[in-house]
């Protein structure tokens, strides 16, 4: 299901794990997540044309008249705009007094904080977003009943956003939104020294912590000194009142993930496997493990070659470039190697464990490995078989079972293997003799 989420929450950790569970279930989605003070900010101009539903975590206090039960005044608030998202209030403090008050008040769902568990939390959104699409059904009713013409929005159009401000990086014409993750938004631009487009990057928020501040800074040292055209081509960098910014080559073509909806032959999905093992051979030999290799994350050239994008994982082979905090799992938990599920020490075969993932999903339509929680996934990938093609591919079984090897002396060792196995597979099926 795809929908657009706000989560609110003052703590940033708690707000993570909200969005991480419900990323599960919710893909492909927007999920978005907003510190307090970004959201008041926000709110005065929110609608339902920018979002479905807003989790928001607040205050209840003992009673509904309590002054600490800011959850109660933020919902009035909101009940005087007719056109306000919906709201799913996660409660800190409050009673069923506060609760009833809060339903009564416009709240599709009231839980407590204390006794959130993520089944709960998955249920409460389905359920609510029900409501939502309920309401929409009666809002176009009566739009069509007063003879007014309603704007439909295209299957694949993306959702409404605030314009961001005309001047955000000197030098780049915004034009669009083409991407955002908790840490930075991408956008459309024109560059003015360039004449052409660009995917700019620019970090979400001002960081004062030397660490976080210089998240993109790593991500650019990374793909400076691959210069190849497996890998996104940079134009520039730098730092604009407080934020970060990159830009980097754009691709009309979108990924691969968008790829996939249409649907790929065999032969496609073996050319796509191919060139993404060249892409992480070229990776591979200049000491870089990519480590959130996914869909997303393979763009494509005009003639269906792929250029890696979103380094901001990587790390080198050495041990430096590291980006992640000890103990914290980053990516997505549908392509983690075991051994980056179990948090151990990684090497280039991991990158290839993950492209097994894509290359089961490229023949399917399906992951290998799913749950209705990161860590059932995760179990998966460390303990499941290997699934099982069907027939039609069954074949390229064996090939699967070296990708997707649980041991990483089981797989292939490096993605020039895997290229010289391809190639291999390829002169014997030419060399086998046509029916007449």
């Amino acid at each position: 299901m795809q929908a657009r989420l706000v989560i609110v929450d003052r703590d940033a950790r708690y707000a993570e794990w909200l969005r991480h569970h419900l990323s599960i279930v919710y893909s492909d989605s927007n999920l978005t997540v907003l510190a307090y003070d970004e959201f008041e900010r926000a709110s005065e101009g929110l609608t339902y044309n920018d979002c479905e539903l807003i989790l928001l975590t607040s205050r209840f206090g003992e009673h509904p008249d309590d002054p600490n039960a800011e959850g109660i005044a933020l919902l009035r608030a909101f009940r005087a705009r007719p056109a306000f998202p919906a709201v799913l209030i996660i409660a800190e403090e409050g009673n069923e007094l506060t609760a009833v008050r809060a339903m009564q008040l416009g709240a599709v769902d009231y839980l407590p904080k204390r006794l959130l568990t993520p089944e709960r939390l998955k249920t409460s959104v389905r359920l609510a977003l029900r409501r939502v699409e309920r309401r929409a059904s009666r809002r176009l009713a009566k739009l069509a009943q007063s003879g007014e013409q309603p704007r439909v929005p295209l299957a694949n159009e993306p959702p409404a956003k605030p314009a961001p401000p005309a001047d955000l990086i000197p030098g780049y014409t915004i034009r669009s939104t083409i991407g955002e993750s908790e840490k930075a938004v991408v956008y459309l631009a024109t560059s003015d020294a360039l004449g052409r487009d660009v995917a700019l990057k620019v970090s979400l928020q001002e960081n004062d912590d030397s660490g976080a501040a210089q998240l993109l800074a790593r991500e650019y040292k990374v793909i400076a000194g691959l210069r190849h055209p497996a890998v996104v081509e940079l134009h520039d960098y730098g730092v604009h009142d407080g934020r970060e910014y990159l830009a980097m080559e754009y691709f009309p073509r979108g990924d691969l993930k968008a790829r996939m909806h249409h649907g790929l032959t065999e032969s496609e999905a073996l050319r796509f496997l191919e060139n993404i093992a060249a892409a992480l051979r070229v990776v591979h030999h200049a000491g870089i493990l990519h480590r959130d290799l996914k869909p997303p994350n393979v763009m494509l050239r005009e003639d269906d070659d792929v250029a890696l994008i979103d380094f901001g994982l990587a790390r080198n082979l050495e041990g430096g470039l590291q980006s992640t905090r000890t103990g914290v799992l980053r990516g997505s938990p549908y392509y983690m190697s075991p051994e980056q599920a179990l948090g151990e020490s990684l090497d280039a075969r991991t990158d290839l464990y993950s492209l097994g993932v894509i290359f089961y999903e490229m023949l399917t339509g399906k992951k290998p490995f799913s749950g209705s929680s990161a860590i059932e996934i995760l179990q998966g990938h460390v303990n499941a078989p290997v699934p099982r093609l069907p027939e039609r591919h069954a074949h390229h079984q064996r090939l699967l079972d070296r990708l997707l090897a649980k041991s990483r002396d089981e797989r292939f060792e490096s993605a020039e293997a895997l290229i010289e196995a391809l190639a291999a597979t390829r002169e014997a099926r030419s060399a086998q003799p046509t029916a007449a």
